[in-house]
């Protein structure tokens, strides 16, 4: 693989947490307030939306977008990212930066 394929990949990637955060967020602030969710915090529900919609966007991406066939390993590899997803779309960039910021090698 050559550079220019993994950018390309990486700014997929890329969209594609945006795009699901934007959409947990979305579906986050429309059910939250339902009977049975109102005693449930919201960060848990925006966690459990998070991972059903990384989870459905596996197959969507796969087959519809890149034509590629579908893995097993490529639904936990969306279990995973779907907790980036969670970080993002509840005000988590500033949570990312911070978590960057503590493990990057700093040049002294």
């Amino acid at each position: 693989m050559n550079t220019e394929i993994i950018m390309q990949y990486i700014t997929y990637a890329l969209i594609a947490i945006g795009i699901l955060a934007f959409f947990v967020s979305a579906i986050t602030q429309v059910i939250k307030e339902m009977p049975g969710l109102k005693n449930v915090q919201t960060n848990i529900v925006a966690l459990v939306i998070s991972i059903i919609l990384c989870l459905v966007a596996v197959p969507i991406i796969c087959l519809a977008i890149l034509q590629i066939a579908i893995v097993w390993y490529y639904f936990i590899a969306a279990v995973i990212a779907a907790f980036l997803v969670y970080l993002v779309a509840t005000g988590g960039w500033e949570k990312l930066s911070e978590i960057w910021n503590r493990t990057k090698y700093s040049k002294k």
